[in-house]
Parts: C-alpha cells; sequence; structure tokens
C-alpha cells in the first residue's frame, strides 16, 4: 500500500502557501506518480477563497494536527460474538497472533481472548485438577467466560501522544481502537503504539518548526520548498531543501514545472499566478526578482489571465477588517520568530486604503495586545498595509523598552507610519530583529 505524502504551507496560510501546496502536490503526482496530498494547517482567508472559487477548485485538506493517531496503528481484525465457543475464539486467536476480539451484537467491544486471559480462565476454572479432557470441553463453554473486559478503548482519530503517559501505566499488551459512536474498529498493539508510523510531509513556504502544522516535531519531513530565510528546523536524515531569494513559493514550483517540462493545466497555471502576484503585490513588492517577473509572464499566457486585472480584484475580493472579527483578522497571516532567546509575532493584512483600519483602530489594538499576552510574546506587531500607495502601518504592543527603539514617525500611540514598506520578509523583519538587538543593548549597557 502506498503512503500518502502531505503537502502543506504553514498555518495561517495566505494565498501563495495554499497555492504552492496545491501545485507542488500536483507535479509530484503527475511526475512521479507520488501519492500527494494537498493539506492546509489553517483556515482559508477571503483572498485564497475568492481565488478558488474562481478558478473552480477545491480547498486543500485541512491538516491542523500531524501527530500520529491511533487509527494509523490499528488492525481490523475479524471478531467473535460473546455466546460463542471458546473454541472458535481459540482458532481466531491462532490467525491474528493471539488475539480474539469479542464484540457485542451492537458492534461494541465487549472484551478481548488472549493468552493471559485464556491462562487466567484456565486456572480459575480448573484448580487443582487440569487434564486435557476437560480443557477440551471447557472449549465448549462461551467466549464471554475467558474474555478480558478491562481492556482500554482508545479513539481512532484520538492524538497517540495524548495518552501516551497512560499507556505506558498500562500493563496491557493489546487496545481496542473505536469510532466516534464507540463502535469497534480494531485493535492496536502496544508496540505498534509505542513506535507509530510517521506522516510523510513536504513542506512549502516556511521553513520554522514554530510557522509549521502542529505535530510537525512527529512527523517525517522529506522536502522543503522555501523563499524564507532560514530557520532552526531540524530532520532525521538528509533531504531535498529548495530555499530561494524570490518573491514567491509560487515562483519556485512554477519553475518546477518548466524545468521538468510538465504541462501545466490552465486552472493550475492560474493558481501559481495568484500565488505570486498576491506575495508581490503584482511585482511592485522590493522582494519580487527578474525571475518572478519572468515566471509571471509565462502564467499569464498558461493561465489566459491578466494579472494586473486579476490583483485589482484579488485585493478587492475580501477586506479582512471589514468581514472579520478584530481577534481573526490579526492573526489571518500571522507568524511567530524567536530572536536573542525572545519569541514575537508579526502579522499582516493588505486593505486597499486605511479607511476601514481607522474606524476599529482600538478594537484592532485591543486584540493584539490580547494575541500577544495570551502567548507570552515580548511584543506584537500588525503590518496594515495599502496596496494602492505601497505604505504600511504598524501597530506595537507589548515591552515599552523595545517600542521606544522604533524611529518611525509615530500617528498615535502604538501606531507608526511606514512609507514605502510593504514586505514583511524583506523589509519589517529585519528592522524588528534591528529593534531588538539595539533594545538588547541599551539593556546591556
Amino acid at each position: 500500500m502506498q503512503t500518502k505524502t502531505y503537502v502543506i504551507g504553514h498555518v495561517n496560510p495566505d494565498t501563495d502557501s495554499i497555492a504552492s501546496a496545491m501545485g507542488y502536490a500536483w507535479l509530484l503526482h503527475e511526475r512521479d506518480g507520488v501519492d500527494t496530498v494537498a493539506a492546509r494547517a489553517g483556515a482559508i482567508n477571503p483572498q485564497s477563497a475568492w481565488v478558488l472559487k474562481q478558478l473552480k477548485l477545491e480547498a486543500p485538506v485541512l491538516l491542523t494536527d500531524a501527530s500520529p493517531r491511533f487509527e494509523s496503528v490499528m488492525q481490523r481484525l475479524d471478531s467473535i460474538h460473546p455466546d460463542s465457543q471458546l473454541g472458535k475464539a481459540w482458532t481466531l486467536a491462532s490467525r491474528t497472533g493471539g488475539v480474539a476480539p469479542v464484540v457485542g451484537e451492537d458492534g461494541k467491544p465487549y472484551g478481548i481472548v488472549n493468552g493471559f486471559s485464556l491462562f487466567r480462565y484456565f486456572a480459575d476454572t480448573l484448580g487443582p485438577r487440569p487434564g486435557d479432557t476437560t480443557v477440551r470441553e471447557m472449549m465448549s463453554a462461551p467466549c464471554k467466560d475467558a474474555a478480558d473486559t478491562d481492556v482500554p478503548k482508545y479513539p481512532a482519530n484520538g492524538h497517540i501522544r495524548d495518552f501516551l503517559n497512560r499507556i505506558l501505566r498500562d500493563e496491557d499488551d493489546d487496545y481496542w481502537v473505536i469510532d466516534e459512536n464507540g463502535l469497534y474498529l480494531g485493535i492496536a498493539r502496544q508496540r505498534d503504539i509505542l513506535n507509530p508510523p510517521r506522516l510523510k510531509i513536504i513542506l512549502v513556504d516556511h521553513n520554522e518548526l514554530s510557522q509549521a502544522v502542529q505535530g510537525a516535531d512527529e512527523v517525517e519531513i522529506i522536502e522543503i520548498i522555501d523563499h524564507h530565510r532560514l530557520g532552526s528546523m531540524a530532520t532525521q536524515q538528509p533531504i531535498l531543501f529548495r530555499n530561494e531569494p524570490v518573491g514567491s513559493t509560487c515562483t519556485i514550483v512554477a519553475d518546477c514545472f518548466f524545468r521538468h517540462g510538465v504541462e501545466m493545466p490552465r486552472a493550475i497555471a492560474g493558481l501559481m499566478l495568484a500565488g505570486v502576484v498576491s506575495d508581490t503585490l503584482n511585482l511592485t513588492s522590493p522582494t519580487t526578482t527578474t525571475r518572478d517577473m519572468e515566471i509571471l509572464k509565462k502564467l499569464e499566457e498558461l493561465s489566459q489571465v491578466n494579472a494586473r486585472e486579476f490583483t485589482e480584484k484579488l485585493f478587492a475580493s475580501g477586506s479582512l477588517l471589514t468581514l472579520k472579527p478584530a481577534p481573526q483578522a490579526i492573526t489571518t497571516d500571522c507568524k511567530e520568530y524567536a530572536e536573542a532567546g525572545v519569541k514575537f509575532s508579526v502579522a499582516q493584512i493588505e486593505e486597499i486604503g486605511f479607511e476601514q483600519f481607522w474606524k476599529r483602530k482600538e478594537e484592532i489594538l485591543g486584540a493584539l495586545e490580547n494575541y500577544r499576552a495570551g502567548r507570552a510574546y515580548l511584543f506584537s506587531t500588525l503590518l496594515v498595509t495599502d496596496v494602492t500607495t505601497q505604505c504600511s502601518l504598524l501597530l506595537v504592543v507589548g515591552d515599552e523598552k523595545f517600542i521606544r527603539r522604533i524611529d518611525h514617525p509615530r500617528l498615535e500611540p502604538g501606531i507608526y507610519e511606514l512609507r514605502d514598506v510593504v514586505s514583511r520578509k524583506k523589509q519589517l523583519l529585519p528592522y524588528l530583529t534591528h529593534c531588538l538587538r539595539e533594545k538588547e543593548k541599551g539593556v546591556k549597557g
């Protein structure tokens, strides 16, 4: 049976993350015959939803936690009824490696007949009068008499790590795996639970564990495709790691199609185009490179989509500050970073004009502070970018000594004007890390 490989972007996925996951999963399936699944680690934002609707494409599957589940280690074994003869349990156990699941008429687990339960049953029943004839006669007894009815039950979709301490304390070797209605699905062995198969994952548009799907430290990462700074992620073995200084991960994915001569369907080309224009603000961001320009031109031809017109519709498709409650708006595109021993968050919202922001500034600032405090970050920032003027407003909450290092024009407490700043990756993040280092110098001095 071929193992599925999940291609997935970061939590709080943006259009580039969604598009690159879908595009690369399709490429690997067509080029190499890999059983790939495009996945997402969070909700679809309004822009991405609009893109998928325009292209008539289904959203990637939602994978919020990649750690192993009980369903990955269970075996679907035949079962017998509680009133079946014990001899049938003996026969079944000989085929299953020593386990006979006893399941009631209602489909719910009753008990398990195994070597230990049989030994206990014979010892209790035979007492000091053992004998072959007596044992043969006892095989006509009902299974329920010899079944262990105290076997723990675990949900098929439950994460093994959540029950690991309990399993390690148990003296059982076999466990029930049940569905959400408590019905029998299979049997899990302790040895398999303690060494479960790991999901195979390909990361796109990020390479830092703090931005990855929950449980990423329990999976087998086999490849990374990204265009951001290098993080601190470690892998169990050497992998293909393609990290390039371009404006969009979709630029890299589209280039893979072209390099390997794989024909790109019109819808996939449109998806790649959406990823490029959203991450580069249609080639106006300072992260834009010549390769982004070259790739976008090819994608326009293949998708038969005008990038400029598409970009205007894309950013007009949904204003987060109009459609979302403040706590959702500030975390739709938010990333966690770690520098100099501290953690902080950097979020971005792209709007057409600042009108909606000024109407909700106090609500947005309050939500940002609640988010920071709830995660004990040193500071949290939100970059609100006007895609028409290529300027941004920076909201900062948290450590006052850090905030005092910000030297951009302050419009109001916690709100700064950043002219010609539109890129979180290339402009804002380096500036924030510079301020953090200056703050640390001030503390030490």
